[in-house]
């Protein structure tokens, strides 16, 4: 009886486990398990392996103001496979820290990101000075002048009373151009001094370039007396020179040349009295011991004088 018991249990065993093997079947095929592609799989195994290779820079995650601490909340962790020279690499080395100018969302700050000065005395030198003259369609090279050209700055004189005959001569030669309207060009460091914020704004300066009246020259400091009176005394023109010359930066910066181009351009103009509209000095005329002093009126004709007796 026990065996006969045991068998039965056993077929029932036997047709459950066939049962539940058929149905495990039917639910794997309805629910097939999602296969990972290899692309996939690769693409995250190099993005691993790129996210070790790149460096972290502190970027304002936000439009900051100036004069105001920056917040955690202000920043943000980029990783670029090239940091820029100087980046601090930390939110906490700008935690704290107030900036003095405005910034835009984006920027990347260094130790410069903290320094006092705007963007035009971060663009020139120690021993330069920034200089806006006015300029229109035709002074400023038909509308084509750019941030970073080089110009030679050209005085033209008409002749009138006080200039008998007419002349033209460069005032300075390779002056660097540091802003054309409200478009800036680069700072020191190489970036932008103020870098539009979006696609419309970009167009707005690039507007405002073409259409600009004013533009803005680096001068060197011992030469800008002599600028601000040809700026007075005639016409300007800026003629734009190739950017095949080289090594222009160092025309008044450098070392070997600059001493002697600072020399040359301080006499380089004749006729200089010309531009302060004022004639020299002259020396009185004296008479001989004992001769009677004969009383008469200078007369002025152009640059020439001529002494006339009383009757």
């Amino acid at each position: 009886m026990n065996n006969r018991r045991s068998l039965i249990l056993a077929a029932l065993l036997f047709v459950g486990a066939i049962a539940a093997g058929y149905w495990g079947l039917v639910l794997s095929r309805q629910q097939p398990v999602a296969e990972v592609p290899v692309t996939q799989v690769v693409e995250q195994g190099v993005a691993a392996a790129e996210d070790t290779t790149r460096q972290s820079v502190v970027v304002l995650a936000r439009d900051v103001p100036p004069n105001v601490a920056l917040t955690a909340e202000d920043l943000t962790l980029e990783k670029l496979r090239t940091a820029p020279a100087g980046s601090l690499t930390a939110i906490d080395q700008a935690v704290g820290r107030t900036p003095w100018r405005s910034m835009s969302a984006g920027t990347w700050l260094n130790e410069k990101s903290f320094e006092m000065g705007g963007p035009l005395a971060r663009m020139i030198r120690p021993n330069e000075r920034a200089l806006a003259v006015s300029i229109d369609e035709v002074a400023g090279a038909g509308g084509q002048l750019t941030p970073g050209d080089y110009v030679d700055i050209l005085l033209f004189l008409r002749q009138d009373t006080g200039n008998p005959q007419q002349s033209a001569q460069v005032v300075l030669p390779a002056v660097r151009v540091l802003s054309v309207g409200t478009e800036l060009g680069l700072t020191s460091d190489g970036q932008l001094a103020s870098p539009p914020k979006n696609a419309e704004e970009a167009l707005k300066q690039e507007q405002g370039r073409i259409n600009a009246r004013t533009a803005v020259l680096a001068v060197p400091d011992i030469l800008l007396n002599q600028l601000m009176l040809a700026t007075q005394a005639g016409t300007l023109r800026l003629a734009v020179r190739s950017a095949d010359e080289q090594r222009l930066s160092k025309y008044w910066a450098g070392e070997q040349e600059s001493p002697t181009n600072l020399e040359n351009a301080k006499r380089s103009l004749y006729q200089f009295n010309q531009l302060s509209l004022a004639s020299p000095a002259r020396a009185p005329v004296s008479s001989p011991a004992g001769a009677p002093r004969v009383r008469g009126i200078e007369v002025i004709r152009g640059n020439q004088t001529a002494q006339q007796s009383a009757q």
